[in-house]
């Protein structure tokens, strides 16, 4: 990626971190329960798809300097084999509204692009605003599928 961060996968020894952005942004987990956890974070880390591998997830923390300022994961070819699937990303409220996710996730979809992949898809809680407006400006669409299991609806953006 094209970003002036350090990123690498997150771990178990990330968790405290991790806690901390969730806990950050409360507007996301109004909409999205239950508060995060160090138990279901841990999770997080090594939660798949049916059909997928660890080969195939990324659970990623974007760092300036030691901090962690944005977290993101993906799996590659889900639900299609040219589809990238981003499954959570959150920002550290101190360094939200300055462009900087935007910038992660604009150098993600280069990459992805880059890598072969024709779309990417997300799933956002319905009603969200924040998380609506941000991924429309991100090049992402309503595609007009709801899940049948919950509250969210879904986004694509055509690479």
């Amino acid at each position: 990626m094209d970003i002036p961060f350090v990123v690498r996968r997150l771990e178990a020894g990330d968790i405290e971190p991790m806690l901390e952005i969730c806990r950050g942004n409360e507007l996301f987990y109004r909409y999205h329960p239950p508060l995060a956890t160090r138990e279901n974070l841990l999770q997080d880390l090594t939660a798949l798809p049916p059909g997928r591998s660890m080969r195939d997830k990324f659970f990623v923390g974007f760092f300036d300097g030691d901090a962690l300022i944005a977290m993101m994961d993906w799996v590659l070819g889900y639900p299609k084999a040219d589809t990238v699937w981003i499954g959570f990303f959150m920002m550290h409220p101190a360094h939200q509204g300055r462009g900087t996710g935007s910038e992660i996730v604009q150098s993600a979809c280069r990459e992805w692009a880059a890598q072969g992949f024709e779309s990417v898809q997300l799933a956002i809680d319905q009603g969200n605003p924040q998380s609506a407006a941000f991924w429309a400006k991100n090049g992402f669409s309503k595609t007009g599928k709801v899940a049948d299991f919950s509250a969210y609806e879904f986004m694509a953006r055509v690479l």
